[in-house]
């Protein structure tokens, strides 16, 4: 999707330039676009006084919720940096989030943005090019409607199914979270929207999350969730990292000197900036520990009683030259990623959307997003002849449910359905379900126009039950609504879902289960079920791709980001300590009871079966493996030839996976591919693999460490279902770590 040309645009950074200019007439360093970000920003800095610097390094909410206020020139959204006219710096206008443009409580009246499928969605393609179309999309319609810094990139790995923010991130797997990751951030910024990558580091769990400690070794985390973070920044260069509310190893994120400057800054050479996140602030010494702006100042002040980047930062400042001289550096690092994501030169302008190509963009990531998790008998796709279909549950007459917090996005025309759930804490006046309006009732009448579709709410189970014993298929759709701030308990379906759908398929074993949820759930009536897709929340086109999904107008194709557990008593910790506490309360986790080993890892080394393992995902016709090889060893570079044996077109995720290293079994995603091929089409895909994830991270020695000795890789279709397995022989390498920007000058 490209930026439109923009004449008004250029007449606006002409008019900033000339403000910058002055009356001597000359034009200064930091109006010469063919410099470098770098220079540019230190030019900028070089010429601001300490007062102008600290203006700049905090940030208010710029939403009215919690008794807040719009700020003068701020469009009303997450955050506002007014501009410096001086220097033609322009303001920030901030916007949530990951999955679009956010407008919470409709906050700016009648305006709205596409809502995408959820992070899991697009992580459950495994196609890069298709999270970097979905990263466009947001980031031009966030750049259309006046905003040029999008709160995108939400990596944080999966570690427990029942998070309330699973939905928005992309799963288990480093390697996957962090290259789906960084396309979304490529897609945002090539609109000249700086995004960020969030949420610094082990934000992952909601109950506690401004109180808990992530406690972890540091071998453990550079190998799993700061993997996740470094790849994402290696590929996406994000403006801004968004440290979290929690605290690792005791430490909050915000002010963690070893997360933020040793290993960030110093130790990966990162050039943007450190936001905090809204309420994460607490000192002013986070400044010297690597924080460079305070996002949400009211809310820090609600919370702690001040705001720590303004008055007590400025006294610190007036003091200490240590401290000038990081607020220098705090205003280098944020003006030199406002230059090189071009908002300064592209500044953006109100400009009319074309709504139908986004939600074409919605509807291509929940076609390929959706994962089909059983299929017995070719069950689907659904015959087109004259058949009696009967819908039930899950609201699928209006439209399809999404997930609620800084995350949710209402359409333009709003919602489809809003149910207000109350609660309490920070997010409590956000705290509704959202249904979108695409409905995959009205998207199946159209698909199947000689069949007879009736819908049933599914309040009642021996009534859904009765009905069900009269129809050729049933089709339930069930749903399990997450939210930012709030765990689940457990992995059930909520409001009796599980006991209606065993009540359908006990009366009709010709049932369909369509599941809308914000991750792994139970599913204690699976053998009973001919079908069942996993749709995740499906967005702007949910209804229409879910259709066409189900009929067979498109194969699926989607493959699983996260395990599906047959119990909690599989996972590392069964119960979410302290569950329903209030979020500052202060408690530990223990990572390292499963470590580096997340998700499918963990299920490797306990010899625990899934329910449905990580990789896995079904589709309406097969492909079979030849001629895998190993073509070279350094880097390791894996080819194969993947033909479609079956009678329809389709897309193929093989997936090459670690399972040995020397001395031990270990198993690690590599790498994988994708293939669309017609019926007995064959082509070949080639995998190259970054030694990294064949390494263990030496603590002491700072680098990564391949031990010589013999490897062993598989390729296959899921973490489960290998073949073709190869060894080859390593000489041992030892590196460290590269940049993941090139270093300051």
């Amino acid at each position: 999707m490209k930026t439109p040309a923009l004449p008004f645009a250029i007449s606006l950074v002409t008019l900033a330039l000339m403000n910058a200019t002055g009356a001597s007439g000359a034009t200064p360093p930091w109006a010469d676009a063919h410099a470098t970000p770098d220079m540019r920003a230190q030019s900028v800095v070089k010429d601001m006084t300490l007062e102008e610097q600290l203006q700049r390094v905090h940030s208010e909410m710029a939403m009215p919720i919690l008794g807040f206020s719009v700020p003068v020139g701020a469009l009303g959204s997450a955050g506002y940096i007014p501009a410096d006219s001086k220097h033609g710096i322009p303001a920030l206008q901030v916007t949530d989030a990951s999955l679009g443009v956010g407008n919470p409580n409709n906050v700016r009246p009648g305006d709205g943005g596409t809502p995408l499928p959820s992070g899991l969605s697009i992580a459950a393609t495994w196609n890069p090019q298709t999270a970097r179309q979905a990263g466009s999309m947001i980031g031009h319609e966030a750049w259309s409607k006046g905003f040029n810094v999008m709160l995108a990139g939400g990596v944080n790995l999966a570690r427990d199914p029942r998070n309330g923010r699973n939905f928005e991130y992309f799963g288990e797997d480093p390697l996957l979270a962090g290259t789906t990751a960084g396309e979304t951030i490529n897609g945002v910024q090539a609109q000249h929207v700086l995004s960020t990558v969030k949420h610094f580091a082990l934000n992952d769990q909601e109950t506690a999350r401004m109180g808990l400690s992530a406690n972890i070794g540091e071998q453990a985390l550079r190998e799993s969730d700061l993997l996740a973070f470094q790849l994402a920044i290696e590929k996406g260069q994000p403006g801004a990292v968004m440290c979290g509310y929690n605290r690792v190893n005791g430490v909050y994120n915000c002010e963690n000197k070893t997360l933020l400057q040793d290993i960030l800054k110093d130790q990966w050479s990162y050039r943007g900036f450190v936001m905090s996140d809204w309420g994460a602030v607490h000192s002013p010494e986070a400044a010297l520990r690597g924080l460079d702006i305070e996002m949400g100042t009211q809310i820090d002040k609600l919370l702690y009683g001040s705001i720590p980047f303004q008055i007590p930062l400025a006294q610190k400042a007036a003091a200490d030259i240590a401290y000038r001289t990081r607020v220098a550096d705090m205003n280098t690092r944020i003006l030199r990623s406002v230059f090189a994501a071009g908002l300064v030169e592209h500044p953006p302008i109100t400009t009319p959307i074309d709504y139908t190509l986004s939600r074409e963009v919605a509807h291509k990531v929940a076609l390929e997003g959706s994962v089909l998790l059983r299929n017995e008998h070719q069950a689907l796709p659904l015959s087109t002849s004259a058949q009696r279909i009967l819908v039930i549950g899950g609201h699928a007459d209006v439209g399809v449910l999404s997930g609620g917090g800084s995350a949710q996005v209402i359409e333009p025309e709003g919602p489809a359905l809003s149910i207000p759930q109350g609660g309490e804490g920070l997010l409590a006046s956000t705290r509704a379900q959202v249904w979108h309006r695409s409905s995959p009732l009205q998207a199946l009448k159209g698909a199947l126009p000689q069949s007879v579709i009736t819908f049933n709410d599914g309040r009642s189970p021996g009534e859904a039950a009765e009905l069900a014993r009269h129809a050729d298929v049933v089709i339930v759709f069930a749903t399990q609504w997450m939210m930012e701030s709030y765990d689940t308990y457990d992995l059930n379906l909520p409001q009796g879902q599980n006991e209606l759908i065993d009540a359908v398929a006990s009366a009709n074993p010709h049932t369909v289960v369509v599941l809308e949820t914000g991750g792994a759930v139970a599913m204690p009536w699976l053998n009973k079920t001919a079908a069942v897709l996993e749709a995740w929340y499906a967005g702007a086109s949910g209804g229409q791709a879910i259709a066409d999904l189900l009929t067979g107008r498109h194969a699926p194709s989607g493959r699983l980001p996260v395990t599906f557990p047959s119990s909690l008593e599989q996972l590392p910790r069964p119960a979410i300590a302290s569950f329903g506490a209030k979020d500052t309360e202060r408690l530990d986790v223990n990572y390292d009871i499963e470590g580096a080993d997340v998700g499918y890892r963990w299920f490797a080394r306990t010899h625990a079966k899934p329910l449905f393992p990580f990789g896995y995902g079904l589709t309406y016709t097969q492909f079979a493996y030849s001629n895998v090889k190993v073509t070279s060893s350094a880097p390791l570079r894996v080819t194969a030839t993947v033909t479609n044996t079956g009678k329809v077109a389709g897309r193929d995720v093989p997936q090459l996976y670690l399972t040995h290293v020397p001395g031990r079994p270990q198993q690690r995603l590599l790498g994988w591919s994708s293939v669309s091929l017609k019926p007995g089409e064959s082509q070949q895909v080639s995998v190259e693999v970054d030694d990294r994830l064949l390494a263990d991270f030496d603590v002491n020695q700072r680098q990564w460490n391949v031990p010589a000795g013999d490897y062993q890789v598989a390729l296959g279709r899921s973490a489960t279902d290998l073949e073709a397995s190869l060894t080859l022989h390593r000489q041992a390498n030892r590196f460290a770590d590269r940049p993941v920007t090139q270093p300051l000058p």
